[in-house]
């Protein structure tokens, strides 16, 4: 069979059948995480106004700069397909009036985000964010509540060797300072800046320089001035806060004062986690705090924290440290049936078998009884129901458990409520 002239575009991929149950594996146990702590869903558009992430993300973030997908539509509007989650979620907050619900307003969602970036391991060009925004608290306890989820979600996933690496960047009020620290630290050895995205940086965002990927600048990096060392009185309270509720919370962590992640929106509070051995791509889940996202995109002051995991790298991480994605639970049924009379009787009883909320898949039709049975283990079902003329003139049903290799005969009336039953379909009773 020849190949099809098409291809997925470069940096995506099909998340084909066998490959579902990672991905259904880690959605859930985000989901679970999620209503554990009190956060509703929220779902925004795909696309959004491109200046939603001029203002929100920063005209001179790597996203904004290089990474959206934009385009004008029939209208001349000027789009972006959704690089991130923060900024529609904020910008839904506002439109729909939920400062006017008791704060603070905890939202998740699980949905592609789209950056034109270069495709490697674990990162796509379209891939899939689980994420959290807790909106209208700015207590260093709500803090520690969104590293406490991720930290939580990614334990109970069952993955081993996480880091968590942690710094405050300040706020308006003391920022500047360290800016300038930072600015005249670089000016300084400015003959040693090997990159040129670096030095632009220098010029137009110097808190960017601290996140450069290049091995050439990690040297200057490590040497640079801290941002821990520049806080104001109220930010400095803050991280001291925030740190005594971590070690409450007795989860563990790493300062690093490099630490300023990629979106101009953050303030205090920013945070990573890594797994082990993670080279600069690593991160998997990461987040902070943005007091001045939604000032910044036309509402009032008001606080925020949240972070985004990408699902496509905590699968890859699942796969290195070879965590198998649970095997789903409960019962599904291959209808096997010899002759036109049987096919008949085996579409009504399937019909029967779903209504009552039980899988049942028709075999093909015109194959031997071996051959049917074959299929049952193409399509993993765990039981099959044989059906010919004599069981159909009986009344009788053969009810074969395919995994201990065990059979019975039952009315059709009792194969249906065994099918049925809560400990056929793995619930508890």
């Amino acid at each position: 069979m020849s190949a099809s002239a098409f291809q997925a575009p470069r940096g995506t991929r099909d998340v084909l059948p066998d490959a579902q149950g990672h991905k259904r594996f880690v959605e859930l146990a985000a989901s679970r995480a999620a209503a554990a702590f009190g956060y509703e869903r929220i779902d925004t558009p795909t696309f959004e106004d491109a200046g939603l992430f001029v203002r929100g993300v920063g005209e001179t973030t790597d996203i904004v700069e290089k990474e959206t997908y934009t385009f004008k539509d029939r209208g001349g509007d000027l789009l972006s397909l959704r690089p991130e989650g923060t900024a529609p979620v904020c910008r839904s907050y506002l439109q729909h009036g939920m400062r006017n619900r008791a704060q603070p307003v905890r939202l998740h969602y699980i949905c592609p985000m789209f950056r034109y970036d270069r495709p490697q391991a674990g990162r796509y060009r379209e891939l899939s964010q689980f994420g959290v925004e807790i909106i209208g608290d700015a207590d260093p306890a709500v803090d520690a509540e969104v590293i406490e989820l991720g930290w939580g979600l990614l334990r109970d996933l069952g993955l081993s060797g996480m880091a968590l690496l942690l710094n405050s960047i300040g706020d308006p009020a003391c920022r500047p300072r360290y800016v300038a620290a930072l600015r005249e630290y670089y000016e300084a050895r400015a003959d040693a800046i090997a990159h040129d995205e670096c030095r632009r940086r220098l010029k137009s965002n110097p808190l960017r320089l601290l996140d450069c990927k290049e091995a050439s600048c990690r040297a200057l990096i490590q040497s640079a001035p801290s941002s821990i060392e520049h806080l104001c009185a109220e930010c400095s309270a803050h991280w001291n806060e925030l740190l005594a509720c971590l070690d409450q919370l007795r989860i563990p962590y790493r300062l690093d004062s490099r630490l300023v992640r990629g979106l101009d929106y953050y303030t205090r509070t920013v945070f990573e986690i890594t797994p082990p051995g993670a080279g600069s791509q690593g991160t998997i889940l990461a987040g902070g705090r943005y007091d001045g996202l939604i000032e910044q995109i036309g509402g009032s002051p008001t606080p925020g924290i949240g972070f985004a995991a990408g699902v496509e790298r905590i699968i890859l991480n699942l796969q290195e440290q070879k965590i198998p994605a649970p095997a789903d639970a409960g019962t599904k049924v291959l209808l096997a049936h010899l002759g036109p009379d049987a096919k008949k009787f085996a579409l009504v009883l399937g019909s029967d078998l779903r209504s009552r909320g039980v899988p049942a898949i028709l075999a093909p039709a015109g194959r031997s009884l071996k051959a049917q049975l074959r299929y049952a283990s193409s399509v993993s079902a765990t039981h099959a129901v044989i059906i010919g003329e004599r069981e159909i003139e009986s009344g009788t049903l053969v009810l074969r458990d395919l995994a201990h290799s065990r059979q019975q005969n039952l009315s059709r009336r009792d194969l249906i409520a065994s099918l049925a039953s809560p400990v056929m379909q793995g619930q508890p009773q």
